[in-house]
């Protein structure tokens, strides 16, 4: 049995997962602002009669990439007002600094964002750190972590006091390790070993003396404390490979020895005392649904065991996992030993092999598991028999296209995704995010809590269970679809104009990245100039342009081209 105290009792802990979502991050953060909506909301109508007495509390959230940037953004939102955006403004592309996740997806730093990733300003003689410019994400990322000292409160109720919060890494250097073994000489040979995993991991402190666990970095954002490696892992986890810059992360070694998820690599030879740096790349690389870690330090608060968590009558807590991009059925493989086929599926099973997690299967395929919720992104479109689909996952969202980048290319992509976040949180706990009616009496937190609540207003609509978070107002209270984009509907579309006005400043890319990718000699600079300006630019160029609009039109985001007869 758990050892939860008995002044938590009434509790029921929630911990945030956030998967990695490149431009989706926007679906993340309408998720999480409709979440802290109705937690807000909840308190409000506190102590009314017939309003449930439990509570509900986040103590950590954690994520990869994009996940990993939106969590910071939430924790670093804690102590400010948060004014939760639940409809558009009348001028759709209207900005909104009074909103920190917003601000920070939706707006970004104006609606043409991907112009400022086609610059070349970033890019030197013989030096080039990304395929895309990625000098704007700086600018976003110490407006997440800036604070205003002037409007300062309280962490709120739903917040455990010492809120931890985490990213993943790619470490590319890595934790070096060793397994000695014994050979047939009875002589100990060492076996080195090396793990890329790595966490950048925070606990938010209202006080700079303020006690953290061990591991835990503390940040005050209100003094400033640690800011700047909040700021700096959050931009590391989100450096997708390749394409947007790595990053470097500085640490004092204490962190990163005491980490509890790298202890045991570094326990035979720890860290060097001080300063320690790391080069990282994309957090999602390796580890992308941290939802494990999440669980560990929830169970270190509850002290329950898997029996206990996955099950309805008896949970004190549960991950809930925000997915932009649910995972999908394999499809068969090309059998074909043609080298560009293999190179394709080597490099695809690297990265499926990297996110292996040693999880406990046997609980997680349990349809009943109360130790773990989803949200991931589905709307409901007209068909052609006069009825209604319901498309899930990346086709749901229209920053899903081109891998996720797509809503750098149109402001009004992120706004949906934003609000499509918004609008699947409330039906997510308004009916899904709930205990079973028969388990009700069984578990004390819930019993306890709807002793005198009136149970037909808080059931989910779906099954007739009850929610965990009573939801309040009406169905209109999200609203969502009932607006309109430029194109006249309520889903955002481009005209092929908006797409071929990149091609100058793509070519313009492309040639600046094929000229200083290496320190040519002027001969072969020179060439490499010659050849690019006549054949390469504008072959890599039709291609990416091409890829664009044929993806647009898989997602029916490209507006077809006007019949003039």
């Amino acid at each position: 049995m758990s050892n939860q105290s008995v002044e938590n009792q009434d509790t029921f802990y929630v911990g945030l997962c956030m998967a990695g979502a490149v431009s989706a991050g926007a679906y993340t953060a309408g998720v999480i602002d409709y979440l802290i909506e109705s937690l807000n909301e909840w308190e409000k109508h506190r102590g009314e009669a017939g309003v449930p007495t439990h509570k509900v509390q986040i103590p950590v959230m954690g994520g990869a990439s994009a996940g990993g940037m939106t969590s910071v953004m939430a924790a670093a939102a804690m102590n400010n007002p948060l004014t939760p955006i639940n409809e558009p403004s009348a001028d759709l592309m209207a900005e909104h600094p009074e909103n920190k996740l917003y601000h920070s997806w939706v707006d970004l730093s104006g609606g043409d964002v991907f112009a400022t990733m086609l610059d070349t300003s970033d890019i030197k003689q013989g030096s080039i750190l990304s395929a895309l410019n990625s000098s704007f994400i700086s600018g976003i990322a110490q407006r997440v972590v800036a604070e205003d000292p002037a409007v300062w409160q309280p962490l709120p109720p739903f917040i455990k006091p010492g809120l931890k919060f985490f990213t993943t890494l790619s470490n590319l250097q890595g934790f070096h390790y060793v397994i000695p073994f014994n050979d047939a000489s009875q002589d100990a040979q060492k076996y080195n070993m090396t793990v890329h995993n790595d966490y950048a991991c925070f606990q938010l402190v209202e006080n700079d003396d303020d006690p953290t666990d061990e591991g835990w970095i503390p940040i005050n954002l209100k003094t400033g404390l640690n800011a700047d490696i909040g700021q700096n892992a959050a931009m590391a986890t989100g450096a997708f490979p390749v394409g947007l810059q790595s990053r470097i992360v500085t640490r004092d070694a204490k962190y990163v020895n005491n980490n509890p998820w790298l202890h045991e690599y570094l326990a035979q030879k720890p860290l060097p005392e001080g300063a320690y740096q790391t080069l990282n790349v994309d957090g999602g690389l390796i580890n992308n649904e941290p939802f494990e870690k999440v669980r560990d330090v929830l169970t270190s608060i509850t002290r329950e065991i898997p029996d206990e968590y996955n099950d309805f009558n008896a949970f004190k807590s549960t991950v809930l996992m925000i997915q932009p991009f649910p995972t999908t059925p394999p499809k068969p493989i090309k059998i074909s030993p043609d080298l560009p086929n293999v190179i394709g599926l080597t490099l695809s099973t690297m990265l499926s092999q990297m996110r292996a997690k040693p999880v406990n299967l046997a609980n997680a395929l349990k349809p009943e598991c109360a130790g773990q919720f989803l949200i991931t992104p589905s709307r409901r479109v007209p068909n052609a028999e006069g009825g209604e689909t319901t498309l899930a996952g990346e086709m749901a969202m229209s920053c899903g296209v081109i891998n996720g980048f797509g809503g750098f290319i149109n402001k009004e992509f992120r706004i949906h995704d934003y609000f499509l976040g918004r609008f699947n949180c409330k039906i997510f706990l308004r009916d899904y995010f709930t205990i079973p009616a028969e388990a009700l009496g069984n578990n004390p937190i819930f019993t306890n809590g709807y002793v005198n609540a009136d149970l037909d207003r808080f059931k989910s609509k779906a099954d007739g269970s009850i929610q965990i978070i009573p939801q309040f107002g009406d169905d209109a209270f999200c609203a969502f679809p009932s607006f309109k984009f430029s194109s006249g509907s309520n889903w955002p579309v481009v005209q092929d104009s908006d797409v071929e006005k990149y091609r100058p400043a793509i070519k313009a890319r492309v040639q600046a990245v094929l000229l200083n990718i290496a320190d040519y000699g002027w001969v072969t600079k020179s060439l490499l100039w010659i050849g690019a300006k006549l054949v390469i630019n504008n072959t890599i160029t039709d291609k990416v342009i091409n890829a664009i609009k044929t993806q647009f039109q898989q997602w029916q985001l490209l507006q077809p081209p006007k019949d003039n007869n």
